[in-house]
């Protein structure tokens, strides 16, 4: 088993945890409220520019010409330009353009992209390798659970086209060639280091779905 499997296994609880969140559970069966679903998306249309910038980065250092060009197909998939998926799911929200642009970080979303911009500037693209490992292999683990479930029941086309977008025939080849590249590579050396990667990657998804279901705001001051 390799390190990245080991780090899996031993924090599988909090895996399970993120994988398995009322939040996805409920956007499974189509009985998530909409303004818990609009939140979340608004974040993550915020969180995914620091996403932008991480991959870019590790792009920049990547071992090899086959590394930078995975991260560079899973990069041109983000950016796209024909690729309009926020804006349409905005408009068939009700959400208009100057209200999603002028969205604000919430903590936990700020403090996610922080940690990882800051990751990619300061460390190796196998640290870059392993975080997306996490944020990826995460939303493939429940996209695809969801999608192999018989008795789900989404009858809401923005949480059908969501959950689609996770599922194997999108991000199965890129986590799997994640899991391959981090299984092949000598970790000895920094096995405490990708142990926080790993976690700290895994506590922030799971925070991320907590931050949309229930609610956080800013502390204002006085």
């Amino acid at each position: 088993m390799s390190y990245i499997q080991q780090l899996k296994m031993s924090h599988r609880c909090l895996w399970e945890k993120t994988v398995t969140h009322p939040f996805v559970l409920e956007m499974g069966e189509g009985t998530l409220p909409e303004q818990k679903f609009i939140t979340y998306f608004a974040q993550d249309y915020v969180f995914i520019k620091d996403l932008v910038t991480m991959t870019a980065l590790g792009i920049s250092k990547a071992p090899s010409m086959e590394a930078a060009s995975i991260l560079s197909d899973f990069l041109a998939g983000i950016i796209d330009p024909e690729n309009d998926l926020f804006v349409r799911t905005f408009k068939e929200l009700g959400v208009n353009e100057n209200e999603y642009s002028t969205v604000s970080a919430s903590p936990t979303t700020q403090a996610f992209g922080d940690f990882i911009v800051r990751v990619a500037l300061e460390g190796s693209f196998e640290d870059v390798a392993t975080i997306l490992y996490v944020t990826e292999g995460t939303y493939l683990d429940w996209g695809t659970r969801l999608l192999q479930n018989p008795n789900r029941r989404v009858i809401n086309n923005v949480y059908q086209e969501w959950i689609n977008l996770h599922g194997p025939n999108v991000l199965g080849d890129f986590v799997d060639w994640l899991d391959r590249y981090l299984a092949e590579i000598d970790l000895s050396k920094v096995i405490v280091r990708t142990e926080y990667l790993f976690l700290t990657a895994l506590r922030y998804e799971y925070m991320f779905w907590q931050a949309a279901y229930k609610g956080q705001q800013w502390l204002e001051g006085e």
